[in-house]
């Protein structure tokens, strides 16, 4: 069996052959439904997941579970179409290996996204919600075991692992476009099942304004790689409790195929300005 150091080394390899030199210098993660962006990339070199040597990939509804690599608004991008979860059995270092990934290939700043649960009752289903901060108390780390020294550090400092000039960037962008801009901490919950209104009135008074299943492992780990990172939550639901309603994730699905034009409007804007 592989350890993640050869795993790593061979998805990058994989990839590199398929791309013949080209250097992509922005990631992109687009979550559940949020994929559309990527079928606007430009000269596209599409990867599925299976055919990449250790790659994870999702069984869930709303991710292709491929790489599409080309330009974007005149950008060399890497763009993840769908992600893998923890809650599906991976790893956490599986989970993040495709970070690990971007940044051999090149990549110094990568914009991670998701549908996420509001928590924030001034916020609507369709909202955009800058991540500012997030809190992981879900006893789990990416970064468990073995540190990866050609990465980083064995204790990297979070305090900023979502860049202040980029969150200034986002703001600025969707004040230009007139997108209305939610800001909040990002609450990672493990899942897969929805948290219980309990949970939801716990994690409230905890201060966060949103909760999902994904993107703090792959922050962390981003932020260990010295990457910049910028988050943004598509919120495709009231949490359990806030509305006194049933959650499904077709509900999900549905929200965010009616915010993917605003979506790729603001992310369009932001890579042309990176």
């Amino acid at each position: 069996m592989k350890d993640i150091t050869e795993k790593i080394a061979a998805a990058e390899n994989f990839v590199r052959k398929q791309i013949r030199g080209f250097e992509p210098a922005i990631g992109l993660v687009l979550g559940s439904g949020l994929g559309n962006l990527a079928d606007e990339i430009k000269s596209p070199v599409k990867i599925n997941y299976k055919d990449i040597p250790g790659f994870p990939f999702s069984s869930v509804e709303g991710h292709a579970g491929q790489l599409v690599i080309g330009t974007l608004q005149g950008k060399k991008v890497i763009a993840m179409q769908g992600r893998a979860h923890y809650y599906e059995g991976n790893s956490l270092e599986d989970v993040t290996l495709p970070i690990r990934v971007m940044k051999k290939l090149g990549v110094e700043t990568v914009i991670i996204t998701n549908a996420a649960g509001g928590i924030n009752r001034k916020f609507t289903p369709g909202d955009l919600m800058l991540i500012t901060d997030h809190i992981n108390f879900s006893g789990a780390n990416a970064l468990r075991g073995k540190n990866l020294e050609e990465f980083g550090c064995r204790f990297p400092d979070l305090s900023a692992c979502y860049d202040h000039d980029l969150m200034n960037l986002v703001k600025k962008v969707a004040e230009t476009e007139k997108i209305k801009l939610q800001e909040g901490v990002y609450f990672f919950s493990v899942g897969p099942s929805y948290e219980t209104p309990a949970e939801i009135r716990a994690i409230e008074i905890l201060g966060a304004s949103a909760v999902g299943m994904s993107t703090v492992p792959e922050v962390v780990v981003a932020a260990h790689c010295g990457m910049k990172v910028i988050g943004i939550s598509c919120i495709t639901n009231m949490a359990a409790g806030i509305l006194n309603q049933k959650l499904a994730h077709e509900e999900v699905i549905e929200i965010t195929v009616k915010v993917n034009q605003k979506f790729s409007t603001l992310l369009k804007d932001i890579i042309e300005k990176l």
